[in-house]
């Protein structure tokens, strides 16, 4: 507590040139005596008396200030460094299923414009052509409330559809088969669908409904591929609240969603991720940009004490006037020997090179200095 009267003096000496916030109190628990300086005087003195051991302390102080911003702007740059190479491996895979689907999509409606052809030839009459429609009609509405098959049910239907298209000598069957059961297609619809079309015409008939299913399935795939994208955009904003001001009211549950959504590529598949909301909480006032930091640290500590595999828990609740958040982890444990360093700035388990030691130091003076909030450890194998 010496230190912390001590700390609150040196602020005097620097005059206006930065806030005069006196970062600690002290409080006598015994009848002591004091000896009172007022702080101007006092500061004369040092001034007068040693202006040297004056100008020391303010190097010090300035100094130490200063390579403090630059690391924080060091740690910064390599989370987003990170980040934006997830992120850009995340939106490489939608993007390239939107371009393989469309390319399959175009090759499929030139068979299907040759296929109008033969109508247009007068091979299928009018009667047959309206059953033709009705039954594509009736495809694109089952295509669209397939359900979802697990492998070996979807296989064990694809031998089903494959019999059946062989036994009506339908050519590539094999091929077929897969499409048609994706559709939600099997063979007793495809027996009432295409009985009236009589065999010269059920080849023609079965291939255009396969282009039918193929299409739709296809235009799914790119709204879900350009869904996706849209999400990891709308991600991306909100994690880093470049749209917003810098302190406003936020969802807590918006930010953590953000946040495991741009770390989403460095979750290993081994890792479940368990969201133990309380969604009852109200918006608090925060820096959200800088919150996402710390959730960022967090999880990434959590990730890399895991090795590939565990449960990653992100909880939130609260007690009286306070908000908690809880990144819980199953990895091996923070040993009780180092528990007490591991906010102090550089100071790392990761092997050089491959951390800093600065995301707990960010994440305990974002969360304490500029939330005036608090930050703990509560750690044990198996559960952090």
């Amino acid at each position: 507590e010496q230190v912390g009267v001590y700390s609150g003096a040196t602020q005097a000496y620097l005059g206006d040139r930065v806030d005069q916030v006196y970062p600690n109190t002290l409080r006598a628990i015994t009848d002591v005596e004091l000896f009172v300086l007022p702080a101007e005087e006092f500061a004369h003195a040092v001034r007068t008396w040693f202006p040297m051991a004056l100008h020391l302390l303010e190097g010090l102080f300035f100094g130490t200030r200063a390579s403090n911003t630059i690391i924080g702007e060091r740690e910064r740059l390599e989370a987003l460094g990170s980040l934006t190479a997830g992120l850009t491996h995340e939106l490489n895979n939608p993007a390239a299923a939107a371009v393989r689907a469309t390319d399959t999509l175009r090759d499929r409606v030139t068979k299907m414009r040759h296929k109008l052809a033969l109508i247009a030839d007068g091979r299928v009459d009018g009667t047959r052509l309206h059953h033709l429609v009705e039954m594509q009609d009736a495809a694109v509405q089952r295509a669209s409330n397939a359900p979802k098959l697990s492998a070996i049910e979807a296989s064990d239907a694809e031998d089903e559809v494959t019999d059946w298209l062989e036994d009506h000598e339908i050519d590539r069957a094999w091929d077929i088969a897969p499409v048609l059961v994706a559709g939600g297609i099997d063979p007793a619809w495809l027996s009432e669908a295409t009985d009236s079309l009589g065999d010269e015409n059920r080849q023609a008939a079965v291939g255009w409904l396969t282009y039918t299913i193929d299409t739709e399935l296809l235009m799914g795939e790119i709204e879900d591929a350009v869904n996706r994208i849209s999400g990891l955009v709308d991600a991306a904003r909100q994690y880093s609240q470049l749209d917003r001001a810098a302190q406003q009211p936020v969802d807590i549950h918006e930010l953590l969603d953000a946040t495991l959504v741009m770390l989403q590529a460095k979750i290993p598949s081994g890792v479940r991720v368990v969201k133990e909301y309380d969604r009852g909480l109200p918006p608090i006032p925060a820096y959200g940009a800088e919150l996402n930091q710390v959730w960022t640290n967090l999880i990434d500590n959590a990730l890399g004490a895991m090795n590939g595999s565990g449960t990653l828990t992100i909880a939130t609740w609260r007690d009286a006037d306070r908000l908690f958040v809880e990144v819980r982890d199953t990895g091996h444990g923070i040993p009780a020997d180092i528990r007490p360093r591991i906010f102090e700035p550089f100071f790392t388990t990761k092997p050089v090179g491959e951390g800093t030691g600065l995301g707990l130091d960010i994440s305990y003076r974002i969360v304490v200095n500029k939330h005036h909030g608090d930050i703990r450890v509560d750690s044990q194998p198996g559960s952090t």
